[in-house]
């Protein structure tokens, strides 16, 4: 069975598990909870060497970012902001066109006011042919004042909804 599946396939419960732990009343995405997007790779998205683009794979996270705060409800303009604070990444192969990019946010850690992911970026023409991996972290602000604010209760049960243990996370 493929570990590959659609939004769809993926809140049916039928082959993942929401990931989730309680702590508290509050329920928090818990660590290995994965949140997967497509994006069709655009002839626009390869640079002079006739590949992606580094900087693009940079927007492809941005996007699984926001089509996660989307699905979980975050308003994006709002009073409290999730600022990216550090992003690392490793270029491992070129991805070239065409193909359909499969960009994977693997939840890593909660903090009071911060969240850390991994991700990978695959494609569907070959999965598990890792291109691209790194690790981001995001922390929630307050638009108005700057400073970092806690997670509230309702955003951690949000979010935890729009992560799911797939059949390859659950065997490792």
């Amino acid at each position: 069975m493929s570990s590959r599946y659609t939004f769809a396939q993926a809140f049916s419960g039928k082959q993942e598990a929401f990931v989730m732990q309680e702590v508290g009343q509050a329920a928090v995405p818990q660590a290995g909870g994965v949140f997967q997007i497509v994006l069709p790779v655009r002839w626009g998205d390869l640079d002079a060497l006739n590949h992606v683009n580094n900087t693009v794979y940079m927007r492809y996270i941005d996007e699984a970012r926001a089509q996660l705060y989307a699905l979980a409800g975050i308003p994006v303009p709002g009073d409290r902001a999730s600022l990216l604070v550090h992003m690392e990444s490793d270029f491992l192969k070129p991805m070239t066109y065409p193909a359909t990019a499969v960009v994977s946010l693997v939840f890593k850690r909660l903090g009071r006011s911060s969240m850390a992911f991994d991700f990978i970026i695959d494609t569907q023409e070959a999965p598990g042919e890792v291109y691209v991996r790194g690790a981001n972290i995001i922390v929630c602000t307050d638009v108005h004042t700057g400073q970092a604010v806690p997670w509230s209760e309702d955003e951690l049960r949000r979010f935890a909804t729009c992560f799911v243990l797939t059949e390859t996370a659950s065997q490792e």
